[in-house]
């Protein structure tokens, strides 16, 4: 996969979009309505662009608790339109994640408004979440991506973040090679237990070791817990982070972006790379 064409840089940070609950979801505010969607959306996409991200992850954060694979059509509409303004008011790349797994809804919105990447949370295997047991459907996501004849890259996680393994014991590295060379992805996503939550260097470490010895070049991003402290050894050994908690107000997942802690993180990124 062609970095820069993709994400921007050979080495991007990707700053987070969180997208206030949209329409149907339990604590959408109907009072603000979707003008007040877009509005947040716009704000914070510019925020990151003025701090220098590389590329923007625009992802259904507030919609909680999630549908477990294919959410309603409406909120398929509402994230095709919030990612048209979010790709109105930045120059940079712009991504999709739809939480909490639906693949196809991604590639779909990212197809029809020219995003060039997706996230996909479970991929391939199966894991146990708080929607329940999830398993890759890497046979539909793949498929759809060639008919639609989409140019989007799909970034997997691995070892996904609020889930276990649906087996005992850990298959982080395995699912490296699941991912990339039965599920075709184009990059894997390493992370750490929680949203916000540190992504320990090992696993980071592990990943791209794992990476090495398939003898690919799949790229390997940090997903989670990234903070101006830990960007020098995380991207002395990753590919590309995806920051979202750190550079919003005060550290708070769900507060606007702040222009600061934005400018903060990607000039200790810039040191490495």
């Amino acid at each position: 996969m062609e970095m820069k064409a993709r994400f921007g840089a050979r080495r991007p940070v990707v700053g987070m979009v969180h997208l206030p609950p949209l329409p149907g979801a339990p604590r959408y505010d109907p009072d603000s309505g979707r003008a007040a969607l877009h509005e947040a959306a716009r704000r914070d996409a510019e925020r990151l662009a003025a701090g220098g991200v590389d590329a923007v992850l625009v992802e259904n954060f507030g919609d909680a608790p999630y549908y477990p694979e294919e959410v309603p059509t409406t909120t398929v509409a509402d994230l095709t339109a919030l990612v048209r303004t979010v790709r109105n008011v930045v120059d940079i790349p712009v991504g999709v994640n739809v939480l909490r797994n639906d693949a196809t809804a991604a590639v779909a919105v990212a197809a029809a408004t020219g995003a060039t990447f997706v996230r996909v949370n479970v991929h391939v295997g199966v894991r146990v979440t708080d929607q329940g047991t999830l398993a890759g459907r890497a046979h539909e996501t793949m498929r759809l991506r060639a008919e639609a004849d989409a140019d989007v890259g799909l970034l997997a996680d691995v070892d996904v973040k609020h889930s276990a393994p649906l087996a005992a014991g850990s298959y982080e590295a395995e699912s490296v090679a699941e991912s990339t060379e039965r599920g075709l992805a184009d990059g894997v996503v390493v992370t750490g237990a929680r949203t916000g939550r540190a992504t320990p260097l090992e696993r980071v470490e592990t990943a791209v070791e794992r990476r090495n010895t398939l003898g690919i070049e799949t790229p390997v991003f940090v997903g989670s817990g990234v903070d101006a402290g830990t960007v020098g050894e995380l991207l002395g050994v990753a590919d590309g982070l995806i920051v979202g908690t750190a550079l919003k107000q005060g550290g708070e997942t769900t507060a606007p972006v702040s222009v600061g802690r934005v400018e903060e993180l990607v000039a200790a990124a810039d040191q490495v790379r």
